[in-house]
């Protein structure tokens, strides 16, 4: 004899925990799913994975990425000239890069097999 009162049906516990699971796993795949793109970029055209087409977030072309990345480098280098200008004026010493000394070709090398 069984020592449940209905064994023909599942329990109210059975019910509510296999409902919590699918809870939770129907929660974590809809957070997945979710992107952040915000209304106005979608508006203008954005998806997951494409920029908008115009706005600030557009992407920009690739003449103009080029010149935008020559900007950068040109700031760059005018910034650490201008470091090493200060740099100087302070009397701070600034290493250059010193010769490699050279190998001789009659070296050899002593490896010691254990």
């Amino acid at each position: 004899m069984p020592s449940v009162s209905n064994p023909n049906h599942t329990s109210k516990h059975t019910l509510s925990a296999r409902a919590g699971g699918r809870k939770k796993l129907a929660q974590r795949l809809s957070a997945a799913g979710v992107h952040k793109i915000s209304v106005d970029d979608m508006n203008r055209g954005a998806r997951p994975g494409l920029l908008p087409n115009s706005g600030p977030r557009a992407a920009l072309s690739k003449k103009k990425q080029k010149k935008v990345d020559q900007q950068l480098k040109l700031a760059l280098r005018r910034k650490m000239e201008a470091e090493a200008a200060a740099a100087a004026a302070a009397g701070e010493v600034i290493m250059a890069d010193a010769p490699a000394p050279k190998k001789a070709k009659d070296q050899v090398m002593e490896v010691d097999i254990q």
